[in-house]
């Protein structure tokens, strides 16, 4: 069973490869402290939203001294379109202070380490260690992969965490980064929550949400 799921999984992932390329991180960033704040300020907010506030953020914090002495209430106002800014502010200066204490500034390249700091669960750690620094570690799992993993029957929990494994245990480690932005790429563009294009869907042979259908 698990060695036709993994056959499955890997025609999946073909076929997103076939189609969208190379696809990366949808967050702009140019140092891994950046890529860490992008991915805090995306939760519950879409990476369009998250790369408009942090063209600005990126110009006003240069490094990450200057987010650990941020004053909060200045730096809510910055950050106040993604929502839940005040724990969005609270958990990137506190992370910003804790990176500058414990690892002279530098952030860390362990999971272990990373989910150490405020605001960091395995999603956040997965896509700093995998675009940051390459560190194939685990996959991330958002909202377009909680969904669509169901919808292709490679999981049937809704929490990341049981979700991560399972696909870890289908899915070939060096696609682990990339796994997750095919789906992302694929949730954003065709398969989305309302209204998925399904005659569109490159998966829509394969998928069994969708096959049945056309």
């Amino acid at each position: 069973m698990e060695k036709s799921k993994k056959k499955y999984t890997l025609k999946v992932i073909k076929i997103l490869e076939k189609n969208f390329g190379d696809v990366k991180c949808a967050l702009n960033f140019s140092t891994p402290f950046e890529l860490l704040v992008a991915v805090i300020l995306s939760a519950q907010c879409t990476d369009e939203r998250v790369n408009k506030v942090t063209e600005n953020v990126f110009k006003r914090y240069k490094n990450i001294n200057d987010y650990a002495k941020a004053d909060i209430l200045e730096f809510e106002k910055h950050i106040i379109s993604t929502g839940f800014f005040r724990n969005k502010a609270k958990n990137i200066i506190s992370s910003a202070q804790l990176i500058t204490d414990n690892y002279d500034g530098v952030v860390p390249q362990t999971m272990e380490e990373l989910l150490v700091l405020p605001g960091v669960a395995r999603k956040t750690a997965n896509v700093v260690l995998g675009s940051a620094f390459g560190i194939m570690d685990g996959i991330a799992v958002d909202t377009h992969v909680i969904r669509i993993a169901n919808l292709l029957r490679l999981t049937k929990y809704d929490d990341p965490v049981k979700i991560e494994k399972d696909l870890m245990k289908v899915a070939p480690k060096e696609y682990w980064i990339k796994f997750s932005f095919y789906i992302q790429t694929l949730g954003r563009r065709i398969c989305r929550a309302r209204n998925p294009n399904h005659s569109a869907c490159p998966l829509n042979k394969i998928c069994p949400a969708v096959c049945k259908r056309l």
